[in-house]
């Protein structure tokens, strides 16, 4: 009997505690443990497998399961490390040379899009809209096999190779500089032009003084995603490749799991993960220094140098 009475008391603190943990899950004020639950898995998901690449890239031998050992063998000593293989070496200058060209002709095209797309107003402006924004919305292999055709049939002077492959590249980049920097344009406004051209200045000095400084976090920001877009690129890249000699780092990963891949190839994705990582964070870091006032409150840095050259 004294045992039954003692264990009656435990059954309201069960109760007690599973309300308790109920009432945390169900409180709407309470903090968001599943939303920060979810969010840690999908980045361990994301990144655990980027990771065990980058591990096996370090291995002393040639399996890619097995790990033996730190070496930087498939980076410089090994015959068929990055650094002494030619193909891979090419593929990396290749990779490194689209995305350049890519950053110095679809920025300058998207910015000045961007400009007139936000300035038209009249017949056929939201047509042209739509077609600017097209790019983005069409299945990459659609894009990549139609420019094939485009080059084959119609433009037969431009031959596949590193000329068709920047064409490809800079026709799917321009969309997202036009899109990033008409988002700044619409935040900005008009009334750092027109109080320019109330004091005088003429519409290139309002674009040379004014608006390129305002604009200039949201042409760093498109410049480096449009960097880190083109170098990973492998459907456009793919279909416009003449060949080993224009071949790009994400053709040879591919050619290279479709055969026996050695830890190279991880060594040669590492590399380009460190490259797109190293543009997206420099560009993050200027976009954060010239918007560093204006996100507390005050004028931005390229505000006050703007106005001062005025």
């Amino acid at each position: 009997m004294s045992g039954e009475t003692a264990a009656l008391p435990a059954a309201p603190q069960a109760i007690t505690g599973w309300a308790k943990m109920r009432g945390r899950i169900t409180n709407p004020w309470g903090k968001p443990r599943f939303l920060v639950a979810f969010t840690w898995l999908y980045v361990a998901w994301s990144i655990v497998p980027v990771l065990i690449a980058i591990q096996f890239s370090f291995n002393d031998s040639r399996s890619r399961t097995l790990w033996h050992g730190f070496s930087l063998r498939w980076y410089t000593f090994d015959p068929n490390s990055v650094t002494n293989d030619p193909y891979l070496r090419s593929c990396l200058v290749q990779s490194l040379k689209l995305a350049s060209l890519d950053v110095i002709i679809a920025t300058p095209i998207g910015v000045a899009l961007a400009l007139g797309l936000a300035r038209w107003r009249g017949r056929g402006s939201g047509s042209s809209n739509f077609l600017m924004l097209f790019p983005l919305v069409t299945p990459e292999i659609v894009m990549g096999v139609s420019l094939l055709l485009l080059f084959t049939h119609i433009f037969t002077f431009i031959h596949t190779g590193t000329l068709a492959m920047m064409l490809g590249h800079v026709t799917f980049s321009i969309s997202y500089v036009v899109v990033i920097v008409r988002g700044r344009l619409f935040s900005i406004g008009r009334n750092y032009e027109e109080a320019a051209a109330d004091l005088g200045a003429s519409w290139f000095q309002s674009l040379r003084l004014i608006l390129i400084p305002l604009l200039l976090p949201a042409i760093i920001a498109s410049a480096a995603i449009v960097f880190a877009i083109s170098i990973d690129d492998f459907v456009i890249s793919y279909w416009l490749s003449a060949g080993a000699g224009t071949d790009t780092v994400p053709i040879a990963i591919y050619s290279a799991t479709r055969a026996a891949p050695l830890p190279s190839t991880n060594a040669i994705a590492t590399v380009m993960l460190f490259v797109t990582l190293a543009a997206v964070v420099g560009g993050f870091g200027i976009w954060r220094l010239f918007t560093r006032n204006e996100r507390t409150g005050g004028k931005s840095m390229m505000e006050d140098f703007a106005a001062f050259d005025i």
